[in-house]
């Protein structure tokens, strides 16, 4: 049933819908190869209309032949379909009685729908992976993973449907997963939806819809900009540039400025009317030089209005608490610059380190921090390894968003921390396999407790390694330590080489920050 909540989310501006609306017509994001959201949870299908006619939608397919009517309101028709189990593929007509008019969409099919969201590490393409030959080959095995993208548009008011298609709904081809460099398609959302599909074995929709450069503000509703204390008209102009070190960066738009909410206007809140299991996110590195400090509530908020939106704009069938996975940020300047990144990854995590938590329920963290990629063509910011980002991502998804059993989706994190005079003993809540470092942990050692300056931070080496446990040594700490930190740096280890990992050497402890009072 069509809510006030989701009415108000789709008709937009009237006088708009009704110009727009002269013939009968899907919404931009419907089209042949499409996937809709399997049951339990209903679909909705709209589109435009003669305002007052009767629409008449029928599905049918080797295992349904389902019927509906509805009427078109203001220029909009829309319905909900009743649930549908995995599978197809399906033909779906739309019979506008009053004009005679149909329209007919083949080859849809019902699974789980993911929106893939973010900014360029998002938008690396599958053509520029560091096993681009291998991964393009394999695409013609995975056609029942259907892949859309939204268009790059602004708006500086919420649009009630998309104002551009990059890639209608399509079976996947090696042109549109590996075409002209962060353009076509998502290497993360596509790895991420293949991986997947190899767990479940049913359908799997991909929505693209991520910008390169550009900050969570731009991103997110004013409501939660409200939120967290950050102007709702505000305007973001990045003060960092990124390094050019090919062709690509000139038409990128990292120095540009953002307005706020611009691309959840016209990317994000068109949108709504689907229904979607739950999304991914690979986004920051434009924070880390704008609204740093207040990204530990920015994100969390994101997330929090996203699903809210999504649950009353499908009319109750998107969960108000889908699954929300994101991508902790890797590398970018070697040198220990300072350039904000161990800061937003503490952040992304709303400062706690891991995911899920108290504030951040139902979400789960691919940890990137291990894979550095100095020489990547695209600049050192842009590793190439995202199947193993990818890879990280399903194993949360598993756990969290299926609920699987016995997978493992998490790192190490310590669960304890003991010290006396001479040592720190950090007892962490899973078995680890340890390498030994002198510089990967930090204490601050300051008299009067604070330590806001990195002056007051000191190196302290492994002196021993257990199955479950590392112990630290004091002895260049003259008083009781203030705080611990772990990986707190922007470059911390080579490639698959931090110090902690899981006991079968897959997942990495993530970096932390733990207060010692």
């Amino acid at each position: 049933m069509l809510t006030a909540v989701s009415l108000s989310l789709i008709l937009g501006s009237l006088t708009a819908v009704l110009s727009a609306a002269e013939e009968l017509r899907f919404a931009s994001y419907y089209g042949n190869h499409m996937v809709l959201q399997k049951a339990p949870a209903k679909a909705v299908v709209w589109g435009y209309g003669h305002t007052g006619a009767k629409i008449v939608l029928s599905l049918s397919g080797s295992h349904n032949d389902y019927k509906t009517a509805t009427r078109v309101v203001s220029g909009i028709w829309h319905t909900t379909l009743s649930p549908v189990e995995a599978g197809g593929p399906y033909t779906l007509i739309v019979l506008q009685t009053t004009t005679n008019t149909s329209i007919m969409l083949t080859d849809v099919l019902f699974g789980d729908i993911w929106l893939c969201g973010g900014q360029s590490n998002m938008a690396f393409t599958v053509g520029q992976i560091n096993n681009a030959t291998e991964e393009l080959a394999m695409v013609s095995k995975f056609s029942d993973v259907r892949i859309f993208q939204a268009a790059l548009e602004q708006s500086n008011v919420e649009l009630y449907d998309l104002p551009g298609v990059e890639v209608p709904w399509s079976r996947p081809t090696a042109e549109l997963l590996g075409g002209k460099p962060f353009t076509h398609f998502s290497a993360v959302c596509w790895l991420f939806g293949r991986y997947l599909y190899q767990t479940l074995n049913y359908p799997i929709g991909l929505v693209d819809s991520c910008w390169g450069g550009t900050p969570v503000e731009a991103w997110s509703a004013s409501r939660p900009l409200h939120k967290c204390g950050l102007n709702s008209t505000m305007t973001s102009k990045l003060n960092r540039q990124l390094p050019v070190q090919s062709n690509f960066w000139k038409d990128m738009p990292f120095a540009a400025s953002w307005k706020n909410s611009v691309l959840w206007n016209a990317m994000i809140h068109p949108l709504l009317n689907m229904t979607i299991k739950g999304a991914i996110w690979y986004q920051g590195e434009a924070n880390a030089g704008y609204n740093r400090d207040e990204y530990n509530c920015s994100f969390p908020a994101m997330i929090d209005d996203w699903r809210r939106a999504f649950h009353q704009g499908s009319g109750g069938q998107t969960a108000i608490d889908f699954p929300f996975g994101f991508v902790q940020l890797s590398t970018w300047e070697k040198n220990y610059l300072q350039d904000g990144f161990r800061e937003i990854r503490w952040h992304q995590t709303a400062d706690y380190g891991f995911a899920p938590n108290k504030r951040m329920h139902n979400t789960f963290m691919a940890v990137a921090v291990d894979l550095p990629d100095e020489k990547s063509p695209w600049g050192s910011i842009h590793p190439r390894f995202k199947r193993d980002v990818a890879y990280r991502l399903v194993l949360g998804a598993r756990a969290v968003a299926y609920g699987e059993k016995g997978v493992s989706f998490q790192g190490p994190f310590p669960a304890e921390i003991q010290f006396d005079q001479s040592s720190i003993n950090i007892m962490f809540d899973q078995e680890i396999s340890a390498a030994y470092s002198d510089n990967a942990f930090e204490i601050c050692c300051s008299a009067n407790n604070t330590c806001t300056d990195d002056s007051q931070w000191i190196s302290v080496p492994m002196k021993k390694l257990g199955s479950n446990y590392i112990l630290l040594s004091l002895s260049q700490c003259p008083s009781k330590p203030t705080a611990l930190r772990y990986l707190w740096r922007d470059w911390p280890c080579a490639f698959n080489a931090c110090p902690i990992y899981s006991s079968d050497k897959v997942l990495p402890t993530p970096p932390f920050l733990e207060r010692l009072d």
